[in-house]
Order: structure tokens, then sequence, then C-alpha cells
């Protein structure tokens, strides 16, 4: 990028100033290096950025080409380097890469949540809660809508053509706070100097369509646009069902719960079956009934997230044996594809394919590891060139230049 630098009583001077998408990730990655206290959580947390990055999503960790899988186990359960510290980290580089790269303050931030289950068979008893009865344990891996695994809540912000996975929790279960009310701590995440000056819109589904959500976001004047059953009551008896062959699109209704009004909704959505369901989407704000619909159908853009962090990235793939463990893997599971997404933002032409960015993003971020790769491959088949008659030799070149980046 170029900036202009304004001295007073001189000439106007003109200096270019390149901080790139690129370099925002290679700072954000040393400095994640720099978190582990030993040379053996270093080379771990690099192995675990090139099986995140290999783009397979079988991000397991006997699939690793440089580290045994044991090794891994202990950096993700049993090694202490502060996770918190690399939660703060990667945030705090997330901000000082959008006031590099800002935003024009009339893009809208787009804010969205969504419930992401991490499907898993298995009793998972490790991932268990302590309780006064031993037969009785509440783990993490539960039954929800139907579907058993490792349930998330997660937050995830669009601005312009950023993507930023922020922050998620884990739905514990029946007596623990609801998906609802981890949706609501999650918008308290949210610093003021992200949102400070611009229009933010709340996103999210109709799980998330309550009274205590709808108020959280209107509480902090920003504009909630999520979806509704169409079960729902309004306060003069009729239900969101009976609206669309009595009304048009874009009214203002009252529900039974909410005591301001809402804007209302309604497309038809065709389902994988070819049958179509009627889906109503409520805002706070009065934007026009197409408009509405819009904004309803772009909250399927986190549905692609989740589809990109797991078949990609191996979000899905946790098999540590300590719930720190498994959190360490899925901030790690994040912080792999934002890196991948920065580096998306820098290449030109875009590459459009998350796989070869992946492949790009090792190349550029941790050549280290695909260095280590490729020597234990030679060394792995080197009978194959032997019995072909060749020798591989590899000679190290002169220079230190050659060997820092060795240690990268």
């Amino acid at each position: 990028m170029r900036a202009k630098i304004w001295k007073k009583g001189r000439k106007k001077k003109t200096k270019t100033v390149i901080t790139t998408m690129l370099q925002h990730a290679q700072t954000l990655v040393y400095s994640l290096i720099s978190l582990m206290p030993s040379v053996y959580q270093k080379a771990s947390l690099k192995a675990v950025f090139g099986l995140s990055l290999d783009a397979q999503g079988h991000a397991l960790g006997e699939h690793t080409r440089i580290k045994s899988a044991s090794a891994l186990s202990r950096f993700f359960n049993r090694y202490r380097w502060s996770t918190r510290a690399v939660i703060r980290t990667t945030r705090a580089a997330v901000l000082d890469q959008l006031a590099t790269h800002p935003v024009r303050k009339d893009v809208p931030m787009r804010v969205l949540i969504d419930l992401s289950t991490l499907k898993k068979a298995g009793k998972f008893w490790h991932l268990s809660t302590p309780t006064d009865d031993e037969d009785a344990p509440e783990p993490w891996v539960r039954m929800l809508n139907g579907k058993r695994g490792l349930h998330l809540v997660v937050l995830y912000i669009i601005i312009g053509e950023r993507r930023i996975p922020w922050s998620f929790r884990v739905w514990r279960g029946k007596g623990q706070p609801s998906p609802n009310r981890l949706a609501c701590k999650l918008l308290a995440s949210l610093p003021k100097s992200l949102v400070k000056g611009r229009t933010v819109i709340v996103q999210a589904d109709t799980e998330f369509g309550t009274a205590e959500f709808i108020g959280a976001v209107r509480q902090r004047k920003w504009r909630a646009v999520v979806g509704m059953r169409n079960s729902r009551c309004l306060q003069d008896g009729r239900k969101l069902k009976d609206l669309p062959d009595h009304a048009k699109r874009g009214l203002q209704v009252y529900l039974n719960d909410v005591d301001y009004p809402l804007t209302i909704s309604w497309f038809w959505l065709k389902r994988a079956d070819n049958k179509r369901e009627l889906r109503f989407v409520a805002s706070t704000h009065p934007y026009s009934a197409v408009y509405l619909v819009r904004l309803g159908r772009k909250r399927w853009a986190i549905e692609g997230f989740f589809k990109t962090a797991k078949h990609q990235f191996g979000l899905h793939c946790f098999g540590q044996g300590t719930k720190i463990g498994v959190y360490r893997w899925l901030i790690l599971s994040f912080i792999a594809y934002l890196l991948a997404h920065w580096i998306d933002l820098w290449v030109w032409p875009p590459v459009l394919d998350w796989k070869a960015t992946a492949r790009l993003t090792l190349e550029k971020l941790l050549p280290s590891v695909l260095w280590t790769q490729l020597l234990n491959q030679i060394k792995r088949d080197v009978d194959i060139a032997t019995h072909y008659g060749f020798e591989i030799v590899i000679h190290s070149l002169p220079g230190a230049a050659y060997r820092d980046w060795c240690k990268i």
C-alpha cells in the first residue's frame, strides 16, 4: 500500500509503505511460534499447521510426516503452553491487519452466528465432566437436533472481503447454558474498536430467533436479521404462517414475547428433495422486503465456512484425550483457515481453490515444513531410487541466507 507523508514547512513527499497481507500472516506465524516455550513445542506447532494446511480433510496425528503422533498428542494434552496467549495474539493480529488495511466505514460489518456439529461416534469418556455420580457423566459429545457430536456456537465476521472466525463456545448439554445464551456471550466478545462507527448486522438462524437474543443485539444498537419459526405467535393471535395469504412482505409486526416492532419477510427455500419450504426472516431495522430476504439468504455464508473448515482444514478431526487438547485443536484449525484466507487475499490473480491456497500458504509461511516433508519422503523412498540405479545426494548451499531460511 502507498501512504503519503506530510511534513510542516517542507514539500510533500511520497513514501511507499509495503505492508501486505503476506507480511501480516508471517508476523502472526512468527508470533505464535515464539509463544511456545521449547524448541520441541515450536516444531510441534509447525507440524500441526502443516497437517491443517495439507487441505485433505483428514488432519489426524498419524498422518503427519514430520512429527510422531505421540509427540503431537503430548503437545495438545500435556505441554503447558498458554492457549489464552495464542488467542490474544491472533486477535491482536486481526485488529492490526484491519487497522493497516481498513475497510470503508460505510461498508457494514456482518456478524454471523450459527451452530455447527462436529459429528462423532463413541462414548468419549475422556471428555466427561466429573460428577458425584460416576455412572452419569456429562460429556461434550452430546445429541442435539438428531445429531451426535461436539456442538459449537461460532461467531463469524464478514467485513468487505475479510472473513474472520472470531470466537466459539462449546454447548455442554442440558443444565448448561443453551446455544442461545452462548450466542449472547459471543456478542459480548466483540471489541469496541472493531464495531465503532460501523453498521453492525447480526445474522442468525431460527435457532437464535428468541426474544433474549434479539434483545441482546438491539441493546447494543446493532441490527438483528434472524430466521423465525412459522409457528411464532403474534400479539393479535395469528401465527407467522398465516401472513402470506393475508399480508404483503415487509410489514411490521409485534410478536407475543417482543414489545417492539419487527419487520417480517418470507421466501420459498428449495430443499434437496425438490420440495419447497416457506422460510421467515425478521429484522429489528425496517429493511425493504426484497433486501431483507437477500440479507436472510446471505446468512448461508457461514455454512460455507463450516464446510471449508471441516473438509479442508480438519476442524472435525479432533482426537485428543483431554478437553484442553480438543479446545487447542479447534483454535489452531481456525487460525490455519485465517492464515490461508489472508494468503488468498494477498495473491493476484485469486487462486479460487482452497487446496492450492493451502499449499501456497505453507510455501510462504512455513517452508521448513515442506522441506522436512520432502527430506523424510526421500529417506523413506531411497530404496526405489537405488532399485533403478540412482543415488540421491543433497548438498547444502553456501551462505547463511539458506541456513536461516531452513530455520523458519
